[in-house]
């Protein structure tokens, strides 16, 4: 059976706070992105000291790192070398707090063509590639309709071409309510990205008639999350699948804090919006039973 945890800034700016809520619902890990208003990379010895005191204290343990690499422009070489740095970062705190995995993305879409550009997107992985293998991190490439990758498809098509032991998927069947070419979460991009996936992120959505997409608790959206659990289960998958809803009871989350989660702005209404989710999933579970 799969791991549950949650990503923290989902809840609270502060860790301790998430941390907390996840004891109570007696999840296995948490998912460290923005913490007192820092992303990971930015975390100083001392932020770091007290994740890993709290972590110890409580049993949890650290089942990645989501920072915001590889969000940025593919054509602007400076950006780039300041992501390579954020990269670095994020495997240094990953090595510092115990886990294997950091998140990557596939560069800001903009106007971008995705079967046009591949092979330049791919080119851009030769160096992370090398510092992933020097660290022994796994980089869990994830896909969003802000970057190039917007589905499972697009995105193993990335992985087999970096075609890297290093670089895996990262799968979040919420995402795929976003993905303008419209790929179904259950059965069609699971069944895509299985094989390369070693970290999977749980949220749900609805789209409507105009096509805009809109967060939602998790069992209310238009992800079969009944059918996926049960193939989850059925396929031996034993890796995380972490909270990370995106939904929030009173308002939507902007969408330059949906394609950059940081700070106090997107924490807002988190905890409430986790929690709810949270007694939603496991109700879920416990039907399969």
């Amino acid at each position: 059976m799969f791991k549950k945890g949650v990503i923290t800034d989902e809840i609270s700016q502060e860790f301790q706070t998430a941390v907390d809520l996840a004891l109570k619902y007696k999840l296995d890990g948490v998912e460290i992105r923005s913490v007192w208003e820092k992303n990971p990379h930015e975390l100083d010895k001392n932020d770091i000291s007290k994740i890993k005191t709290i972590l110890s204290d409580t049993g949890l343990v650290a089942c990645g790192i989501s920072g915001p690499f590889f969000k940025c422009s593919i054509d602007d070489n400076k950006e780039i070398d300041t992501h390579i740095e954020i990269l670095k970062k994020s495997m240094e705190l990953a090595n510092q707090i115990g886990t294997k995995f950091v998140r990557g993305f596939t560069f800001w879409k903009n106007n971008g063509d995705f079967d046009t550009d591949l092979d330049k997107i791919v080119s851009k992985f030769e160096k992370p590639v090398e510092l992933l293998k020097k660290e022994n991190i796994t980089l869990a490439l994830e896909f969003d309709p802000s970057v190039y990758a917007t589905n499972a498809k697009k995105l193993v098509k990335v992985i087999e071409k970096i075609n890297s032991p290093f670089v895996k998927g990262l799968w979040d069947p919420g995402n795929d309510i976003y993905d303008p070419d419209g790929e179904t979460p259950y059965p069609e991009g699971y069944e895509i990205i299985k094989k390369h996936m070693v970290h999977m992120h749980l949220k749900d959505a609805v789209r409507g008639s105009d096509g805009k997409a809109t967060g939602v608790p998790i069992g209310e959206g238009q992800v079969d999350y009944a059918g996926h659990f049960k193939a989850l289960k059925q396929d031996g998958y034993d890796g995380f699948v972490v909270l990370e809803t995106h939904y929030r009871p009173k308002h939507d989350i902007d969408e330059k804090l949906m394609a950059l989660p940081k700070g106090s702005a997107f924490s807002y209404m988190g905890y409430e919006a986790t929690e709810e989710c949270l007694i939603k999933w496991q109700e879920l579970l416990d039907n399969l039973k």
